[in-house]
């Protein structure tokens, strides 16, 4: 729960994935989220309380929800409305050049669906987010079959064996924004790491990003709704799991696993939500 979440996932960059698995089938999807951003806090009279049992319960039981400072939000608010990723590819699969490119436009579509469903709401001062994928890391850099240096190649293992990219370049590892150790400058900083990991099933999220099956994500790279990873980003901003209950009068959302493959409004609003208790942070 929210505790694994964000602070107990942080031993996920250096050993095993851990917390709760969203399911990968999903059935009785709700409507998808509208287009556009409301600009105040006025959602449909059905969802109100809903939201408000959601945003209680996370009051009860977020061990340091207002303390916490490394949401999503958080991220962007640092860099001034961008984000930087880099992949860990935890596989023996060979990526072309051309894999490569799609799981970049990829994870910046799934984003993007995100930002877009706060864009212009209370304050939220960014229209559009950009992502750019800074670095990869891998075990044997053959396995990436391209020459280009358009990122860092990272070697190194964590205690797990898995392929890390470099802590020093990492905000999960430096939250007071003191890159001076990592080799590109904080230019070259990754706020989250996109974890693909060959055999992995379901997937796992938190401050630190996102762990999703290599296979998965190739499988699904094309495809408009990637609903793991979506799911996983939500939770990257701070939005919780609903394995053990439901709010009132709503069913078939992103956020309750394997329930529904895209955003939807209940969703959005409960996204909305967590910005507007937390933009007082930043002075807004």
């Amino acid at each position: 729960m929210p505790a694994r979440r964000l602070r107990g996932l942080r031993a996920l960059l250096t050993a095993t994935a851990a917390g709760a698995l969203s399911l990968i089938g999903f059935t009785a999807p709700a409507d998808a989220a509208g287009t556009g951003a409301s600009d105040t806090w006025n959602p449909p009279s059905n969802l109100v309380q809903p939201l408000n049992e959601v945003w209680k319960h996370v009051e009860s039981t977020y061990p340091d929800l207002y303390g916490f400072k490394n949401y999503g939000w958080d991220q962007v608010m640092a860099n001034k409305g961008s984000l930087n990723y880099c992949v860990r590819w935890e596989s023996d699969q060979p990526v072309t050049t051309q894999m490569r490119d799609q799981i970049h436009t990829a994870l910046k579509r799934q984003s993007k669906k995100w930002i877009d469903s706060v864009a212009g709401f209370e304050n939220f001062p960014y229209q559009e987010v950009p992502v750019k994928i800074v670095g990869w890391a891998v075990k044997n850099r053959s396995t990436l079959q391209w020459s280009d240096n358009s990122v860092d190649i990272y070697t190194g293992l964590d205690g797990g064996g898995a392929p890390q990219c470099a802590p020093d370049c990492g905000r999960f590892f430096h939250q007071d924004g003191n890159y001076s150790k990592c080799p590109g400058g904080a230019a070259r900083h990754y706020d989250q790491s996109l974890w693909l990991t060959k055999g992995f099933g379901g997937g796992a999220g938190g401050d630190w990003g996102q762990r999703i099956g290599s296979e998965y994500m190739l499988g699904a790279v094309n495809q408009d709704n990637i609903h793991i990873l979506l799911h996983e980003i939500g939770h990257t901003y701070g939005l919780d799991d609903f394995y053990d209950w439901t709010p009132t009068g709503v069913g078939g959302f992103l956020m309750q696993a394997g329930t529904a493959d895209h955003i939807t409004e209940f969703d959005k609003w409960m996204y909305r939500d967590f910005w507007r208790h937390v933009k007082n942070r930043y002075g807004l």
